[in-house]
Order: C-alpha cells, then sequence, then structure tokens
C-alpha cells in the first residue's frame, strides 16, 4: 500500500528478536523486520537490494556493526564497517528511502568471543555514525548512551548476555526509534 510509511528494521538478531515485540511495541504501524543473526555488515550490503529496496519502504532503520566487531566472518577494521554502513545507507538515499542508523549496542565482551575489548571500538564506530548521519541527511538514532554503563557495557537488566536486550531493553529502545523514525518521515 503506498503512503502507509513502511518501515523497513535492517540488521542481525537484535533486529531478528525485537520482531517478536513489534506488535506490541509498535501497535498498527507497518514495520518489518530483515534481521538474520550473526550477520555482519558485508553480509547485510549483499542482501539490501532484495530485503530493504525491493519493498519499497519509507524509511530503512540500519542496525549493525556488533557483529562485525565480534569477528563473526573474520577481522573487519572500523572503516571496512564504516565503509559498508556508507554504502547501505547511500543504496537506501539513491532510492528515495531516508536512513535512520541506530548506533550498535554497549557489549563490554562477547559470550561467543571473550577478550576482543569491544567497548571502545563500539564508542568509535558510534561515534563516526552520529558524524555520518549529520553530514548525509540520515537520523542517527542513540541507544548507547541510553543502555550503557559506566565501563561502556550493556547495564544490568537490560540484556542475560551483555549483548542480545531483553523486554526491557527492546522497550528502552522502542520510544528512541520511534523518534527517529519520526524525524526521518518529516524529512520526506
Amino acid at each position: 500500500m503506498k503512503n502507509e510509511n513502511r518501515v523497513v528494521f535492517m540488521g542481525n538478531s537484535i533486529t531478528a528478536n525485537w520482531q517478536q515485540y513489534f506488535a506490541s511495541m509498535f501497535p498498527g504501524k507497518p514495520y518489518i523486520g530483515r534481521g538474520i543473526s550473526g550477520q555482519t555488515t558485508p553480509q547485510m550490503l549483499v542482501r539490501f537490494r532484495q530485503d530493504v529496496i525491493a519493498l519499497e519502504p519509507a524509511v530503512v532503520v540500519i542496525l549493525a556493526g556488533t557483529n562485525d566487531i565480534a569477528g563473526n566472518t573474520g577481522p573487519a577494521t572500523l572503516e571496512m564497517i564504516e565503509g559498508n554502513i556508507a554504502s547501505m545507507a547511500e543504496m537506501a538515499r539513491a532510492n528515495g528511502i531516508e536512513v535512520v542508523l541506530a548506533s550498535v549496542l554497549p557489549v563490554r565482551d562477547y559470550p561467543w568471543k571473550p577478550g576482543l575489548e569491544p567497548a571502545p571500538k563500539i564508542i568509535a564506530l558510534n561515534a563516526w555514525m552520529k558524524d555520518y548521519a549529520a553530514q548525509h541527511g540520515a537520523i542517527y538514532a542513540d541507544f548507547h548512551s541510553a543502555m550503557a554503563d559506566a565501563q561502556g557495557g550493556m547495564r544490568s537488566g537490560l540484556s542475560s548476555d551483555g549483548v542480545h536486550p531483553n523486554e526491557a531493553g527492546y522497550r528502552i529502545m522502542t520510544p528512541l526509534v520511534e523518534q527517529a523514525i519520526g524525524q526521518a518521515l518529516r524529512a520526506k
């Protein structure tokens, strides 16, 4: 249906797990989840055309990067991650889709890849994302600030593994993403 303000959420397991709450957290909204567990930004970039552009949304919410930092598909520099996120944003804009760049959520340690010390890398990637959004007419949704503890990890009670939000975590993220989507829709 045209003019329904469809929104596609593009991401990994954090997005995939959020989908179970879409009906209750975004009642009546034409929001589509396109999260695939474990995916990194190059994998998302490959499927961006079919999973986002083909669905003709008004807005795409890109929540990506944590699995790259975890090295899920091999080592990735911040520049590589930034390039993939920028490419997704450029593809969206070239197709008339407004872009919300969601911050990477705070992580102190990945249970499946301990010892990587991801917190400072996540903070650096989020700083780049915020700057990129400001320079390129995208909206930055800052989940990190609302969910991080003093050590740059996920605040207690928001996750069972320090990486994936539980319902309480998603309840913090929901109004923040709704505000960002609203800004993006006003920019159309």
